[in-house]
């Protein structure tokens, strides 16, 4: 997989992110640690309370967060509770804390029956709000009315409404005028003034004289209980810390989680410098090589900037193709002129923009009728482009290959395929013999054939070209096979075949020639046949040999067709590369009778003799580099 410069920028600005981050935690989490017991302290609630100083809850905060007496609890459904000495538990309703008081009631909603056993001791720190008074409680039935100044206790009068519970002030005339129907209970409590607001309501107002915080408050500081190891206590104020969020789990883990974490990432972070230094080294190198190539050479095509590509693109709207070079985008020149801009991927392993050079130094200087036509180029940055005139009908393997193998390559109609198979034909013998140099393809395969709006074949892609002198015997030796699986002569895979020459292009001719006429991607190295399988070139080879067809349902004329270009096919595919014949030869067999045409040798036959045939002279043989090392 390549990673193209971009992702390596996205890649790099993704760690420095996150090694930022994880030093914010890590500088977070070792002050949550130095300063626990600031944060300990800070506000927290139950439901919808807010709790502080001088309260705290008891089984989350330490107990200098709060003053003795003021524990809280908060229940599993939210509601904070405390236990009063001598009279039970309660739960808080509101706390103010500016007027210091607490709103309490009874589980059970009866806070006046709480009352009859409600008792504060000395050491605690709360007391009623207001005066308690002696008062009498009567039960009465529900058959007479009573003095409105009874106040009702109706959590002690019974559910079904048999019988009413009343309080009255003991010091008043208790048994004055009492109906027959009630009955004085044997109890007498004390209860806070103002009777009936108590009798009507379930809760209970208590304050607090100490601790007080209101001045240490009113500085932006908060309070805490001090020296809560030892006999004198006292409350002293301290700076509030930020708010904070604490994290789960042990402190102690999650720092060194974090720091062995932080140490990791910053390995990596410095070995991501080191090697984006390198290859920022390396692009500045290949950038400055490439243009002392495009000077010297003073090429045709246009040089167009990055801002222009854009333009011409329509910021690179429509995408016509994706291959392993690149992506290829519609486009119009100022002029009108409709364009396909190859934008080259650069990645890792693009040879040091060795294809881009090849392009440009290949289509850029010639101009026939078939071979695409180079109008411009960009080279700015990262950026290489390569600007083409537009292919109306894309590739030929399109025409060729089928998802329903349904043989698309019919509707051309077989002259149209002839004339195709010509012009890809005049094409390559032109880069073999009609320039200053010879041009070797090395990828010559349906893909890299375009067809224009009259279905002109127009040799494409030359990343993997090479330029050579035209002497006869002159080879090529490469460090590595290049091409495509399927049309790669053998001699290209091992010298044992051969030496590398213009003859491996024939080869690759020979291939696409097949797929022509059988509609079937080389790559598949078998095919069946009358319950055997063979190799489809094999098999072509068997079929014609002994004079049969090939199976292909057409017109006679059509059927000749099918056999000139099989076994013009089977003479480029000869594994001994001596016995391959030149472009120019293939061109006059193509445009000949097909009667005067002589069967080829087998190719598959046996491969014993290839050796002894294929010797070349080595002291002819260079070694010929990549285009661009010319420049270094």
């Amino acid at each position: 997989m390549r990673i193209t410069s971009r992702e390596k920028d996205f890649a790099f600005s993704y760690i420095l992110s996150l090694m930022m981050l994880l030093l914010q935690h890590i500088i977070t989490a070792t002050a949550n640690a130095t300063t626990e017991n600031s944060y300990a302290c800070r506000n927290s609630s139950c439901g919808a309370l807010q709790i502080r100083f001088p309260f705290r809850l008891k089984d989350l905060q330490p107990i200098h967060c709060g003053y003795p007496g003021f524990e809280l609890s908060c229940t599993k459904n939210n509601e904070t509770e405390i236990e009063l000495p001598f009279s039970g538990k309660f739960f808080v309703k509101d706390i103010n804390y500016a007027f210091q008081t607490m709103e309490i009631y009874d589980q059970n909603n009866c806070i006046t029956g709480r009352l009859m056993n409600f008792s504060l001791s000395s050491n605690s720190p709360f007391k009623t709000r207001d005066e308690f008074e002696n008062y009498s409680y009567f039960n009465c039935s529900m058959d007479e009315k009573y003095e409105y100044s009874w106040g009702e206790i109706r959590c002690l009068s019974s559910p079904n409404l048999t019988y009413r519970v009343f309080g009255k002030r003991s010091n008043s005339h208790v048994g004055y005028d009492l109906p027959d129907n009630c009955v004085v209970l044997p109890l007498s409590i004390q209860v806070p003034k103002y009777v009936n607001s108590y009798f009507y309501s379930d809760s209970l107002f208590m304050k607090w004289d100490e601790p007080k915080c209101g001045r240490c408050e009113a500085h932006g500081r908060k309070c805490r209980y001090k020296n809560h190891n030892s006999s004198l206590s006292a409350v002293e104020c301290f700076k509030a810390p930020p708010p904070y969020h604490k994290p789960k789990g042990g402190k102690k883990i999650a720092i060194s989680v974090s720091v062995g974490i932080f140490v990791f990432i910053l390995s990596g972070l410095m070995l991501t410098i080191r090697t984006r230094k390198k290859a920022d080294m390396k692009e500045k190198e290949n950038q400055s090589r490439i243009e002392q190539f495009l000077e010297n050479n003073a090429l045709k095509p246009t040089r167009y900037s990055h801002a222009e590509l854009k333009k011409i693109t329509n910021k690179f709207e429509t995408k016509l193709g994706q291959g392993g070079y690149g992506s290829v985008f519609e486009g119009k020149l100022t002029n009108g002129i409709q364009v396909a801009v190859k934008v080259l991927d650069n990645s890792e392993g693009s040879n040091d923009g060795e294809e881009f050079v090849n392009e440009v130094a290949t289509i850029g200087r010639i101009h026939h009728l078939n071979v695409v036509r180079l109008l411009g180029f960009c080279v700015e940055g990262s950026m290489r482009a390569l600007i083409y005139e537009f292919m109306m009908n894309s590739s030929l393997d399109k025409f060729i290959f089928s998802v329903e193998k349904d043989k698309t390559l019919i509707n051309l109609g077989w002259p149209k395929l002839k004339e195709i198979a010509i012009g890809i034909a005049r094409g390559m013998e032109y880069l073999h013999q009609g320039c200053d140099q010879r041009i070797l393809h090395f990828d010559i395969k349906p893909q890299n054939i375009l067809l224009d709006h009259n279905f002109t074949p127009k040799i494409s892609d030359f990343g993997l070209a090479k330029l050579c002198t035209k002497d006869t015997f002159v080879t090529v030796s490469m460090a590595a096979a290049r091409g495509t699986i399927g049309y790669i002569a053998p001699e290209v895979f091992s010298r044992n075949f051969g030496a590398i020459s213009y003859k491996s292009d024939v080869y690759s001719f020979g291939m696409l020639l097949l797929e022509m006429v059988g509609g079937k991607k080389n790559t598949e190295i078998k095919m069946e046949a009358r319950n055997d399988e063979e190799y489809f070139p094999e098999w072509v080879h068997n079929r014609l040999n002994r004079g049969e067809e090939l199976g292909i349902q057409a017109e006679a004329e059509d059927l000749d067709i099918v056999k000139k270009l099989s076994m013009v096919a089977l003479w480029c595919i000869q594994w001994n590369p001596l016995d391959r014949p030149s472009m120019n030869s293939v061109l006059h067999m193509l445009e000949g009778n097909a009667e005067n045409l002589l069967m080829a040798p087998n190719p598959f036959a046996s491969t014993t003799s290839v050796s002894s045939t294929s010797r070349v002279n080595h002291a002819n043989e260079i070694e010929l580099s990549p285009i661009l090392e010319d420049y270094e």
